[in-house]
């Protein structure tokens, strides 16, 4: 029974990079046209809205859910992941897809070294060896001194340094905070935020771009779903490493929609990331085995 539930999850994580990478393809094309502040605001009104009803849904409902012991680390959550999503977005628009999600790829590796300072967890020579190597393949991506490095191309590594704490974040609430209580508070707070600031750059959509939009919202909602349910049927460290097929499937949606194309550095690059943070990954999962 739990080789098919590991089955499933994976099935389910293939599926949720999917509609993730859909949902960023959107996000590129949206941004491109409106201003990033607007977009974000709409697509957390409906994430908003979709984790209320969970919410309002599971044992104790929409009070259980709200009831916390840390509500300034909460709080700051919401505020660091809606902050992340806009950097990324920006990301889209300035270098594509593609080369965005190359460097991102490396938030694993990132949460494996902030793993100890925030965590308290010791990380050991060969996972530092693994993130060396998967910092290695960003400075191949960002190539600095062959003249085409730009500080644009540090907006995607600020989001997976943005990303990364937050999962750390997240982690830490985790011993005092159940799962659903974060996922409110991820939802309230991050649409609070980007009302705050979004209703001042707001501009008028057309019909067609609305529809865009509501897929947006949709794939959104959606991806954040198949996500609680893969966890629900399968352990992360044995779905995890299907994570990086985002990165297949962006790249494919970047080429065959926006144009754009993979440098060989890139490729390279992203390569010694992926296999970095695959290492990272299974030696995580021995970890916990032996302490089990």
């Amino acid at each position: 029974m739990r080789e098919q539930n590991v089955r499933l999850g994976i099935f389910l994580m293939i599926a949720t990079t999917l509609v993730f990478s859909v949902q960023d393809g959107v996000s590129r094309y949206l941004a491109g046209e409106y201003n990033i502040f607007m977009v974000v605001m709409i697509r957390f009104w409906f994430f908003a809205t979709f984790v209320i009803t969970v919410a309002s849904r599971r044992v104790g409902g929409l009070r259980a859910a709200v009831r916390t012991e840390q509500p300034f680390l909460q709080i700051f959550r919401g505020f660091l992941l809606v902050a992340e999503i806009c950097v990324m977005v920006l990301a889209f628009v300035t270098l594509g897809l593609v080369e965005s999600h190359a460097v991102f790829t490396t938030y694993p590796l990132l949460i494996a070294a902030l793993s100890g300072p925030v965590l308290g967890e010791a990380v050991g020579w060969r996972r530092w060896l693994a993130i060396g190597f998967g910092f290695l393949g960003v400075l191949i991506i960002l190539e600095p001194g062959y003249g085409v490095f730009t500080p644009a191309a540090m907006i995607p590594l600020a989001a997976a340094l943005m990303f990364a704490l937050y999962g750390l974040l997240t982690r830490y609430a985790a011993r005092k905070d159940s799962a659903a209580t974060s996922f409110f508070w991820t939802g309230a707070t991050g649409a609070l935020a980007m009302t705050l600031i979004g209703v001042w750059f707001w501009e008028p959509m057309t019909p067609t771009d609305w529809i865009w939009m509501g897929s947006l919202c949709i794939t959104g909602a959606l991806g954040h779903w198949l996500l609680i349910k893969c966890y629900e049927v399968a352990e992360a460290s044995a779905v995890q490493p299907f994570a990086y097929l985002q990165l297949v499937f962006v790249s494919v949606i970047g080429l065959s929609v926006f144009g754009e194309t993979i440098r060989p550095n890139v490729a390279l690059g992203a390569l010694l990331i992926v296999a970095a943070g695959l290492f990272t990954l299974w030696r995580e999962r021995q970890a916990r085995r032996r302490s089990a």
